[in-house]
């Protein structure tokens, strides 16, 4: 199948993203530093008035090894295209075989860095997940699916603002029960599949403890043809909301006021 055929070449190019995404992250603790080793006196000598800017709360929440755990559930029943074909210029349909997909990720994420001092837009830090999921296929021949995953989320934090939007994405490897070696025309080729998700969305910090979230989220489920050519395996594609709850683990920052 055309999709799975180019599974490899879009997993490069979400590899180079993550590397990129990466980059970003290392390169924030040595900001943090120069902002940090600033001095009142520097204030005074550039003619820059010494009042320092009012205190960022969100540094509170951001910031690097701080350790989460999240537990984030969805709803998918759009299905479409994969999402790729445009990279190879194949048409863009999908199969008439439908699926809704509810997947529950259980995760622990690890934020890389200080919130950095880019431009406003991108004012923010990078963190990994290792996540665990279990998707009910609630509709489609299939019924379960079992994966871990690791992920990249960049979040965007405006100073002072409560509401920060994010962008992120995971791949991993699972086991599904698959009905395509049974004869089901369009269902899964095999037991053993890999797994993509990119999403966006926004999460609310009500404290440096507890948060909110919810957005977009696209997931593409395929075994990258292993099954091949005993067994066609057509690969699922679809995409729908995603809420998330968010939680500190360990002690608050040090120095920080609010607990």
């Amino acid at each position: 199948m055309i999709e799975d055929r180019v599974f490899a070449r879009y997993s490069t190019y979400v590899t180079l993203a993550l590397l990129l995404m990466c980059h970003s992250a290392i390169g924030q603790e040595a900001v943090d530093q120069q902002l940090t080793s600033a001095s009142p006196d520097d204030s005074v000598s550039s003619g820059r008035s010494p009042h320092p800017k009012l205190a960022d709360f969100n540094e509170d929440i951001y910031y690097k090894n701080r350790l989460e755990f999240s537990l984030e559930t969805g709803f998918l029943p759009i299905n479409i295209p994969f999402v790729y074909n445009f990279i190879t210029a194949d048409p863009y349909t999908r199969r008439p075989l439908n699926y809704t997909l509810i997947p529950n990720v259980a995760s622990i994420r690890w934020e890389l860095g200080n919130i950095d001092g880019g431009p406003r837009i991108l004012r923010g830090n990078t963190d990994f997940s290792f996540s665990g999921t279990y998707t009910d296929i609630a509709r489609g021949p299939e019924t379960r699916y079992f994966a871990f995953d690791f992920g990249i989320r960049h979040n965007f934090v405006p100073r002072r603002w409560r509401v920060a939007p994010y962008f992120d994405m995971r791949g991993g490897v699972g086991d599904i029960n698959a009905k395509g070696p049974e004869g089901i025309l369009y269902a899964q080729g095999e037991d053993l599949t890999f797994t993509y998700m990119m999403g966006s969305g926004a999460r609310y910090n009500f404290n440096p403890r507890f948060s909110l979230g919810a957005g977009a989220n696209y997931m593409h489920v395929s075994n990258a043809s292993l099954s091949a050519p005993k067994v066609v395996n057509y690969g699922i594609n679809v995409w729908g909301a995603m809420f998330g709850f968010y939680m500190r683990l360990g002690k608050a920052k040090l120095g920080s006021a609010a607990r």
